[in-house]
């Protein structure tokens, strides 16, 4: 009986062109086994976590297919950072339509090779399918940190700082500029220039998140979590969990210009501004010792932190402005 050469499948040449080249580590075995090899570095624990996105949930259908991979991406990076943790690799479960096209799957791959490189966290395998509903990205990353150190958000104490990264809102506002579009704009009901609705939009579609200062929240938080659905809800979350309160002063807030021209002509945006999700930076307690240490730490790799109130006795996070605590309809981003 004679044999003949096997001729790779149309799965296996996708895989082979555009997500091969991203399993750049030993243990990946160049995506061509059904499992990847990972040993985790000396002395290291190894931090887990997953996130997707899904088409006209978590993104719109068309936005640019290299900044969806790289979102999806960043968001479980975001999440790595949070913890104190160096990133080491990631799994990627793609489920595309039928109609997707050779272009889109090209620009998607290589947004997500850019990012797999500029953060050094390869690609060790995954799976690829049709599906007959819109388009989803599932990532799995891990990451390593010293035996016993992970962050936790059940840690926080009652006198401690309660600091977050970065600016607030900017992402939230950036989706109710997109959902806007071809109605009356919000960026003029915002008297928003140009430059300031771009840069709403931009926070939107390619968050940053804090991995230069990983290290930082490793060496000084107390307690730490990534800002993903809404710095009102995951502050609270950190509350539940360290059994403890927050009282924030919402005139503390870091909010970039946009945020402050927007909220200016419509005072009702601080609930979209706090609830709305997408940020993408890390909310920490840390120790009064450890304030200027650490701000300075973040100072040193060019993330903006701001102390914007104090962990207390009690249960919740209370944010007040004017001297009255803020009620929210929805305080945090939910799909359920």
């Amino acid at each position: 009986m004679s044999g003949h050469e096997y001729e790779p499948s149309a799965e296996e040449r996708l895989i082979a062109r555009h997500f091969r080249p991203l399993a750049t580590h030993p243990g990946a075995l160049g995506l061509g086994d059904d499992a990847a090899v990972l040993t985790p570095p000396s002395g290291c624990d190894l931090v887990l976590t997953t996130d997707g996105v899904i088409a006209g949930v978590h993104f719109f259908p068309d936005d640019p297919p290299d900044k969806i991979g790289r979102k999806a991406l960043r968001m479980n990076l975001s999440d790595l950072a949070a913890k104190g943790a160096r990133p080491v690799g990631f799994l990627l479960a793609l489920a595309l339509p039928a109609a997707t096209d050779e272009a889109w799957l090209a620009a998607f791959a290589a947004g997500l090779a850019e990012d797999a490189a500029r953060y050094d966290c390869p690609l060790f395998g995954g799976d690829t399918d049709r599906t007959p509903g819109p388009a989803s990205v599932s990532i799995a990353a891990f990451g390593a940190v010293p035996h016993g150190r992970m962050v936790r958000r059940s840690t926080a104490k009652i006198g401690d700082c309660v600091v977050v990264t970065g600016t607030i809102g900017d992402a939230a506002l950036g989706v109710e500029l997109r959902r806007g579009e071809g109605r009356r704009d919000p960026a003029e009901r915002w008297r928003l220039t140009a430059a300031m609705a771009a840069h709403l939009r931009q926070r939107y579609l390619l968050p940053e998140p804090r991995n230069a200062i990983a290290e930082a929240v490793l060496r000084h938080a107390t307690a730490a979590m990534d800002v993903s659905d809404g710095l009102a809800g995951d502050l609270a979350k950190l509350c539940r969990a360290s059994s403890v309160a927050a009282e924030i002063d919402v005139a503390r807030l870091p909010l970039s210009e946009a945020a402050r021209t927007a909220l200016a002509a419509e005072p009702a945006l601080i609930e979209t501004v706090l609830t709305g999700g997408d940020d993408y930076e890390i909310v920490l307690a840390l120790a009064p010792k450890d304030l200027a240490a650490f701000c300075a730490a973040a100072r040193a790799a060019g993330v903006p932190a701001t102390e914007i109130g104090r962990i207390a006795a009690g249960r919740g996070a209370r944010f007040i402005h004017d001297g009255r605590t803020l009620a929210f309809a929805r305080p945090s981003f939910s799909h359920f």
